[in-house]
């Protein structure tokens, strides 16, 4: 059954086609994917499922009753109600239930007679039951439990929503669509503004979940793990495949297989047939034969088999670096903040050796980004400070572009700014590696998107070689496909990498040793991404308690009741299941970290 479906969708923005003739549709518990590279209409398409874009033609569907939630990646502007709340009055139907027991209770203060009398009495019993069932379902408890897996501290709850910044604002509309639990769930980006831990807690909470969900995500391991189909936005037009991300590269490279190998196949029998033609044309005892076999031809070229137009994809490389000393960086008595009395980082310790590949990790506001941005020199440490072994070249790709770049260039010119020396030549070379070409290298940057600011940005990384890379959420603004291939190029990268990133199949892949920054200090964990998350489903051990207290027991829809319990690092888990553990594995935000 469809729960919404699109039909012979036709949308143009100006010259641009986005849909023509295109046709999708959301069935009851679908778990779909919408994938396809930046501006190609993944968004758009979220939005006219939504309701909120109209396109030039076709029909959407709807099916009669059911609720739909839409997450955004821009946030509209935020009320003056506290965070708790915010989430709270989303609950659906309890507005109605509640005025409609007003009216009945005010109609039983006046009714006479006695049927009458009984008949509301019995249509207020059904109201208190509603609403009860309402009050079960949409308790303060569950809200708070999503607030805090999203990484809010209780001391937030009675904040008001205008005092956050714009990318916890997202956080809080995003807890109240879960809150909701509509029928379906469209989530543009969920992940965009989420640390690791809460991407983590997300991604289990998804887990749980028995609506619809459709998903636009560049991390691949998320949409392997929480799609069972893909909706690709293709230069041919929307075609869906069964399966996860992984099954759809697999497919859509079949496909295209299969129709090379078919017009090899009837090029070949087309030269045969010109062959015969050819040489029994003037023969009058062939003549009929060869007439024939001419129309065959004209057949054949009517009927053409041709390959879809496919899109460039960024080929980035990264060449064999110079090696440095055995110990890369050496962090001794590291402190800094920005705001006097408010230590952000506070007699840090660490090092990096030669060869590693180290996830910085933590809830956003715990000094993540702060941290590289020393390493990289661009802040002065109060304390302390970070020292770099022998003949290490470092460079930083900062999370947001628009501060880094000189947006006043063209993008030829401020690939040119990072190595001087380059010849035009290799300067063209890598622009044209993150998909500038021609006349696109004399666009200035300040026109650019975030995800071609990101381009640009890796482009002056390529220009300059270094044997120790800093990198700040570089997946940020990329498609899945273009951060697939950053993430396969650094693998092949034989010098030392420093990285925070959010992205799980990019931290999963890089990752050989994790620092959890927290409360102002860094905590190593030798091992990677994978025995990092797998401590992080550790700290619960006391959620079946929790659980218990509650009276909430351990179903599917109550994984994300439990209110955070901090247990010792290491200590054996002692959640009764994999979803209650994951349920409640992203830690709570330091209070001192506001963020706002």
């Amino acid at each position: 059954m469809s729960l919404i479906s699109a039909e012979d969708l036709h949308l143009h923005f100006g010259k641009k086609k986005i849909f023509e003739g295109d046709s999708v549709a959301v069935e009851v518990g679908d778990r779909l994917g919408v994938v396809g590279p930046n501006g190609a209409g993944k968004s758009t398409l979220l939005k006219i499922l939504a309701g909120f874009t109209q396109p030039d033609g076709g029909r959407i569907n709807r099916a009669k009753g059911i609720r739909v939630g839409y997450l955004s990646q821009e946030h509209g502007a935020a009320g003056d109600e506290s965070l708790l709340d915010s989430v709270l009055v989303t609950a659906p139907g309890k507005d109605d239930v509640e005025a409609e027991l007003a009216e009945v209770e005010a109609s039983l203060a006046q009714a006479e007679d006695a049927d009458r009398q009984m008949e509301l009495s019995e249509r207020l019993a059904v109201l208190h039951q509603d609403l009860a069932e309402l009050d079960r379902r949409f308790g303060p408890h569950r809200a708070k439990a999503i607030l805090s897996g999203l990484g809010f501290s209780e001391a937030d709850f009675d904040r008001p929503v205008q005092a956050f910044s714009g990318g916890w604002r997202m956080r809080a509309a995003l807890a109240g669509l879960l809150y909701q639990q509509p029928d379906v769930l469209l989530l543009d980006e969920p992940t965009n503004h989420l640390d690791l831990p809460s991407v983590h807690w997300l991604s289990g909470y998804l887990e749980s979940v028995r609506h619809a969900v459709v998903i636009t995500c560049h991390d691949r391991e998320f949409l392997n793990r929480h799609v069972r189909r893909v909706a690709s936005l293709e230069l041919e037009g929307l075609k869906t495949f069964r399966g996860n991300y992984d099954d759809y590269v697999v497919q859509r490279a079949t496909e295209i297989a299969h129709l090379e190998a078919r017009m090899e196949k009837e090029a070949e029998r087309q030269k045969q047939l010109e062959a015969f033609v050819e040489r029994f044309r003037a023969k009058a005892s062939k003549a009929r034969q060869a007439q024939s076999k001419a129309k065959m031809i004209e057949r054949m070229e009517a009927e053409r088999v041709e390959l879809p137009e496919l899109r460039r994809a960024m080929h980035v490389r990264f060449e064999p670096v110079p090696k440095s000393a055995d110990t890369v960086l050496r962090l001794e008595r590291l402190t800094f903040g920005y705001v006097p009395g408010q230590t952000v980082l506070g007699g840090v310790d660490g090092e990096v050796r030669r060869g590693d590949r180290v996830a910085v990790v933590g809830v956003n506001g715990a000094g993540k980004t702060t941290l590289l941005r020393l390493v990289a020199g661009e802040l002065e440490a109060e304390e302390g400070g970070v020292e770099r072994g022998r003949h290490v070249a470092l460079s930083y790709f900062a999370q947001h572009h628009s501060e880094a770049l000189a947006l006043g260039r063209t993008i030829l010119e401020e690939v040119r700014a990072a190595n001087p020396e380059a010849s035009e030549t290799k300067v063209r070379a890598l622009c044209g590696a993150v998909l500038f070409t021609g006349d696109d290298v004399d666009k200035k940057v300040e026109v650019l998107s975030g995800g071609e600011k990101a381009r640009v940005a890796l482009a002056r990384m390529l220009a300059t070689p270094a044997n120790l890379l800093l990198l700040d959420e570089p997946t940020n603004h990329l498609d899945t496909e273009s951060a697939d291939v950053l993430t396969e190029s650094l693998e092949g990268f034989d010098g030392t990498i420093l990285f925070v990133s959010h992205n799980l199949d990019f931290a999963r892949r890089l990752s050989t040793k994790v620092w959890d920054v927290s409360g102002g200090k860094i905590e190593a964990y030798p091992g990677d991404l994978g025995a990092y998350l797998e401590h992080l489903e550790t700290r619960q051990a006391e959620l079946r308690n929790t659980f218990a207290q509650q009276g909430m027991g351990g179903s599917p829809h109550q994984v994300a009741e439990a209110k955070p319990v901090s247990v010792t690092p290491g200590r054996a888990p002692g959640a009764s299941s994999k979803a209650e553990r994951i349920a409640a594995s992203a830690p709570s935000r330091p209070s001192s970290e506001p963020p706002a």
